[in-house]
């Protein structure tokens, strides 16, 4: 039972897995300060803050069902995942295809045999020409 715990452990793909979730452990104060101090700010200057909190405020019992809270959230969800991606993962993407457009692969190189195979087949082309 051990053995097949230090298998599943010892495989590459859950120490991938930790090693993103630390990073991304780490990685969350940088996208919350660029939504919630830079993106934000934009979209609300733009657009104005989108807020749907009380439409649809539905009464049962003692208590309030409010879907708008939902619909805020998902609004500014979009809006903040069109931010970042215009913003972020576009202008890397182009930079990205620029940059893999620049290197050019170097020709493989041909192994000898084939190329003295080649050679003969050249030789021999020419001597049935003559």
């Amino acid at each position: 039972m051990l053995e097949g715990f230090k298998k599943f452990i010892m495989r590459g793909n859950v120490l991938d897995m930790a090693i993103g979730i630390i990073i991304g452990g780490a990685f969350t104060p940088i996208v919350t300060a660029l939504t919630e101090k830079i993106l934000m700010p934009l979209i609300a200057g733009l657009f104005g803050k989108p807020n749907f909190d009380n439409i649809w405020t539905i009464t049962v019992g003692g208590g309030q069902v409010m879907p708008g809270y939902l619909l805020t959230a998902i609004i500014n969800f979009l809006l903040i995942a069109a931010a970042i991606y215009f913003a972020i993962v576009a202008p890397m993407n182009a930079w990205a295809e620029h940059k893999a457009a620049k290197e050019v692969p170097a020709p493989e190189p041909v192994a000898s045999d084939v190329e003295l195979l080649t050679e003969i087949r050249d030789l021999l082309s020419q001597q049935s020409r003559q």
